[in-house]
């Protein structure tokens, strides 16, 4: 009876979660307030910046959208593989990934995000080579090149581990695995 209660405890502890991804809407909520702030900025002045200076606002956009995105999947995806299920099913809008990203999952895409947000940061970089030390320029593709290799790594040792579970599982026969 002591370890049913202690477990029932344990258990509901998920709950403190919940805030967590309530501050992340709320971060979500900033984002949009820094995109919109981009956006009044760049409107007014289209008309008079180079070709340059606006595919350099467009690239500050995306990386804001991107962002926006990653966000959104650790929201849903986070307090679904932790906390509770979204009780959405029968929404027209909702998404076909949400319910089915395992941690492993999320994993994968965040630092997908991430790589793409890096690489973003990196062409931004490029396209303002002028303003742009070869230091910092250096330090851009190492940190962008780290996430790339930890994706890669990421995307093997969750392969690995698909593997090592599958050849894990029983199939039934007895006599399977024994030569």
């Amino acid at each position: 009876m002591i370890e049913r209660r202690f477990e029932q405890i344990i258990f509901a502890s998920r709950w403190l979660l919940a805030p967590f991804y309530l501050g992340l809407v709320v971060s979500l909520v900033l984002l949009l307030v820094k995109f919109t702030q981009e956006i009044l900025h760049i409107v007014p002045h289209v008309l008079d910046m180079s070709e340059k200076d606006v595919l350099l606002a467009v690239l500050t956009l995306i990386d804001l959208s991107f962002a926006g995105n990653l966000l959104l999947m650790v929201i849903f995806a986070g307090y679904e593989n932790f906390v509770s299920k979204i009780d959405v099913a029968n929404h027209e809008d909702r998404p076909d990934w949400m319910g089915k990203v395992d941690f492993g999952g999320l994993k994968l895409k965040l630092i997908a995000s991430i790589v793409a947000i890096s690489g973003i940061h990196l062409l931004k970089a490029f396209m303002n080579l002028s303003q742009t030390s070869q230091e910092e320029l250096m330090w851009l593709v190492i940190i962008h090149m780290t996430f790339v290799v930890s994706g890669v790594l990421l995307a093997c040792m969750d392969r690995l581990e698909g593997h090592h579970a599958h050849a894990a599982k029983p199939t039934g026969n007895p006599e399977a695995g024994h030569h």
